[in-house]
């Protein structure tokens, strides 16, 4: 199993002392907990992408590349790129620059995103925004992949023979899909066999053990070879400590800070107190057992082999951030390396021998299971050669 440590940089009060950093100060925060991180011996680091309050991650690319001038071992995510808000060509243009500045350490989560306020910002619809993720994706990954591209697309300018660049460094670049809630970045995972995130943080484990089962009935759908399949999962928070009694007593003042923070906003808590928390939700708040034990629970629902942690303190002081990220890595994680296995391909820069194919996988050759009706799958850009 791999690990990330993953930060969307929220920027509001601390949850439980009410001070609210200055900005320069919580970029400050992400940079050292990416270096921590890197130290620790994560596999990897994540920086999400949001154009609305109270999160000031608006600009992952640049984070993202400081980051790769200061590490050198730590593969770098976007958690995720809102491919649905931007235009392909501009991201692809960014994120090729970056590719070769950390040396191929690049991957994307990818997503469209949520939100009123940046759907209202980039003029982007509830009604439209699946179309736009689908045809950024595949204007991404055709540019990615070829010198030249031609598409007819609906939500940019059309691309006529388009030369973008600089030609990237990873041939091609691995990307995820980040699923919360829909069926539709789903599929469109499966369609073209690319790996999925599982955001599974906001609510207990059915829901997003079902977007999971959904996406293997789909890859097999899509003619994809079941060993092929590899699914990470979010956590809703950490806290290792040496006991389950000091984990609860450390933590508890953190939870009911971000359940007054969540009331402030208008929003109900899903778990209404911490024990209710830390018995249905995915956060890993115990003993170092403990959390080996929760892991490996919803490794059986999900067969994920890559885990996210919360890359930042969140309200725990920054020695309580330390040495619980210490302790899990002392401690828990290799444990779970020896026993759930890593993803099904290299955790290094991806390189290809051969030139890929432009288009999805191909239809597949048998109806699904019966009683299992597929929902249509996103249409590809058409692509002119």
């Amino acid at each position: 199993m791999k690990f990330l440590a993953i930060t969307l940089i929220v920027h509001a009060p601390d949850p439980v002392t009410g001070v609210k950093k200055p900005t320069q100060d919580r970029f400050r925060e992400v940079i050292d907990n990416a270096l921590l991180a890197e130290e620790l011996g994560f596999d990897g680091f994540g920086v999400g992408e949001r154009h609305e309050r109270p999160l000031i991650s608006s600009s992952p690319p640049v984070v993202l590349s400081h980051l790769a001038a200061l590490t050198s071992r730590i593969r770098l995510f976007t958690a995720v790129t809102t491919l649905s808000l931007l235009d392909p060509v501009r991201a692809y243009e960014d994120y090729a620059t970056l590719d070769h500045l950390s040396g191929g350490r690049l991957e994307l989560i990818i997503g469209k995103g949520n939100g009123a306020a940046q759907r209202d910002l980039f003029h982007v619809t509830p009604e439209d925004q699946w179309d736009r993720n689908a045809e950024s994706y595949e204007v991404f990954r055709q540019l990615w992949r070829r010198d030249r591209v031609s598409a007819a697309t609906r939500f940019r300018p059309e691309l006529h023979d388009a030369e973008v660049w600089p030609r990237p460094l990873q041939q091609p670049i691995r990307v995820w899909h980040g699923s919360a809630t829909s069926e539709e970045s789903v599929d469109l995972a499966a369609r073209y066999g690319d790996p999925l995130f599982s955001a599974n943080v906001t609510n207990p484990i059915e829901p997003y053990a079902e977007l999971i089962r959904y996406y293997r009935e789909r890859w097999e759908y899509y003619g994809h070879d079941p060993a092929d399949i590899a699914v990470g999962a979010g956590t809703a928070g950490v806290y290792a400590a040496r006991t389950s009694q000091e984990a609860l007593a450390a933590y508890r003042p953190v939870f009911e800070g971000n359940v007054a923070f969540q009331k402030r906003l208008g929003l109900e808590p899903v778990f209404s107190t911490l024990e209710d928390f830390v018995e249905r939700s995915s956060a890993l708040i115990g003993s170092p057992q403990q959390i080996i034990d929760k892991v490996h629970r919803y490794h059986e629902r999900f067969g994920h082999t890559v885990l996210h942690l919360h890359g930042d303190a969140g309200g725990l002081t920054d020695i309580q951030h330390r040495d619980s990220l210490e302790r899990f890595q002392a401690e828990v994680a290799p444990v779970l390396r020896r026993d759930i296995p890593d993803p099904p391909f290299p955790w290094a820069p991806v390189f290809t021998t051969s030139e890929p194919s432009p288009e999805p996988s191909p239809e597949p050759s048998s109806e699904p299971s019966p009683g299992s009706a597929p929902s249509p799958a996103p249409a590809p850009v058409p692509i002119d050669r």
